[in-house]
């Protein structure tokens, strides 16, 4: 039997994009596509499909409330694969037991290795279901309270205030640690694991592991994650270059004028920033 296969995602092109490599992969039936929460929750009761690939940030019902109301709804859980264009969403993802996640712009083989992990996952609980002796053994085994447990959690943690900003970021430099104010970031990148924090007056190293780590610390009204290796200061862009393919560059205004790709997944958060 093929793999039944529902995608979720506000962007068309997006859509079309995963369609493709789904249809190029062996054994997967897309059996649907919706472009809203709404639709994703109708064409889950619809079809129930083996897997959900569904978007995080969608209009109205994002992803993770759409796992909310199936769960509201007492509808079975497909295998869920989340698709974003930010990194940080990876860590929630795994906080509700999802099978995986795929960053935008997709990659086939990223798409492929998912397919196999969806594959090992109903596999392993159909092998549960055997030795429990009993055929809904997988609808109720422990791991599947584990997941809506820990959706619970998650969806209360995002309904709480955000928590206050301290304002400040550690900075070493010269040998130094430099508390830096957060306005006077102009943008942070990675580049061989090691995290460069630019101001106009100094470029220093955070302690941070990650990008998510050190986006946590950050105004989210301030900062954006404009491609995997960049979070830029929004008031510290100063020109918005076109560039290759309808595609643009930000160039900032620390010292150098430097110039950050804007990735394709965030072209429309771009647009709507700037009303482009």
């Amino acid at each position: 039997m093929p793999l039944t296969a529902l995608i979720i995602d506000d962007e068309p092109l997006a859509r079309q994009e995963l369609l493709y490599l789904l249809q190029s992969a062996e054994g997967v039936e897309v059996v649907a596509q919706g472009s809203n929460g709404i639709e994703a929750v109708e064409l889950v009761r619809t079809h129930r499909p083996d897997v959900l690939f569904l978007d995080v940030q969608m209009p109205g019902l994002d992803g993770f409330a759409v796992l909310k109301k199936l769960i509201d709804k007492k509808m079975g859980l497909p295998q869920i694969v989340f698709a974003t264009a930010f990194d940080q969403y990876a860590v929630r993802a795994f906080e509700v037991n999802a099978v995986d996640y795929l960053l935008k712009p997709f990659d086939r083989k990223r798409v492929l290795k998912t397919i196999e992990k969806v594959r090992a996952r109903i596999a392993g609980q159909s092998g549960h279901a055997i030795q429990a002796g009993r055929a809904d053994a997988a609808a109720d085994a422990p791991s599947t309270d584990d997941r809506l447990d820990a959706l619970l959690r998650l969806v209360e943690e995002r309904t709480q205030p955000a928590k206050p900003q301290t304002g400040k970021v550690i900075v070493r430099a010269q040998g130094r640690l430099l508390l830096v104010d957060q306005r006077e970031i102009c943008f942070v990148s990675i580049e061989g694991g090691a995290i460069s924090v630019v101001t106009r007056a100094v470029e220093g190293q955070s302690n941070c592991r990650t990008l998510e780590e050190l986006m946590e610390q950050l105004d989210p009204e301030k900062f954006w994650r404009a491609h995997r290796s960049f979070i830029v200061n929004i008031q510290h862009i100063r020109e918005v270059v076109p560039w290759f393919k309808s595609s643009y560059q930000l160039r900032m205004d620390d010292a150098k004028k430097t110039e950050i790709p804007v990735s394709r997944a965030q072209t429309k958060r771009l647009r709507e920033l700037f009303n482009l």
